[in-house]
């Protein structure tokens, strides 16, 4: 019960902290400033949708992919940590992360910004992509822990929707100093849990290599 209990707390804070979706409020709120209130929510809604169906897939193609390219779980591990830190990094300093979107990016996608860039590489960017492979790899062979995951990607993006719909109050509410401080305590969170999968995927490469 107890390993259950550690892996649904590690997922959810893994998932939310990567996805950030306080870190995208204002980039929401930016494009769709010109949306009536329906034609937000629709935005919001499938940006959400878009991204679970996403992470669901790479979470259980994950391994296919790995087999087809010849690549090892614990080398993903290595370089998904040093995503997660140079991700943590910036959200540490309170800033949107380089790996998501430039403000310039933002002006180009008019015709459909539900799926990019809200959805993809805002919502689902390579941190949550690679996040949703490791640990689905971590519960391979245990039903339960599999179904854990599932449901906290669905939790996490229905709590996306929830707070990109509210976003204009949330923002009101929390201010701009409320939001930094938020981004830099889940940039700490990303950076800990960054060394953590480094050490984990050097560890039984090294091994390898000293024959240990």
């Amino acid at each position: 019960m107890n390993e259950y209990f550690a892996f649904a707390i590690l997922a959810l804070t893994s998932f939310f902290t990567l996805i950030n979706p306080l870190g995208v409020m204002p980039i929401y709120l930016t494009m769709t400033a010109e949306l009536d209130q329906e034609m937000k929510k629709k935005t919001a809604l499938k940006a959400t949708i878009v991204s679970f169906i996403i992470l669901i897939l790479f979470a259980i193609t994950g391994q296919l992919i790995f087999k087809f390219f010849g690549i090892t779980i614990n080398s993903l591990k290595v370089v998904g940590g040093v995503i997660f830190f140079l991700m943590g990094q910036d959200m540490l300093q309170a800033r949107l992360v380089k790996t998501k979107i430039s403000e310039k990016e933002v002006k180009s996608y008019t015709n459909d910004i539900s799926i990019t860039p809200l959805a993809i590489p805002m919502i689902c960017g390579p941190g949550a992509i690679t996040n949703a492979i490791l640990m689905m790899d971590t519960a391979v062979g245990n039903y339960a822990l599999k179904g854990i995951l599932i449901a906290v990607i669905f939790i996490v993006c229905l709590a996306t929707y929830l707070i990109l719909l509210n976003s204009t109050k949330i923002y009101d509410l929390l201010g701009e100093t409320g939001n930094n401080i938020l981004m830099r305590l889940m940039g700490l969170i990303v950076m800990v849990i960054a060394v953590e999968f480094i050490v984990s995927g050097l560890t039984p490469i090294v091994r390898t290599m000293l024959k240990i």
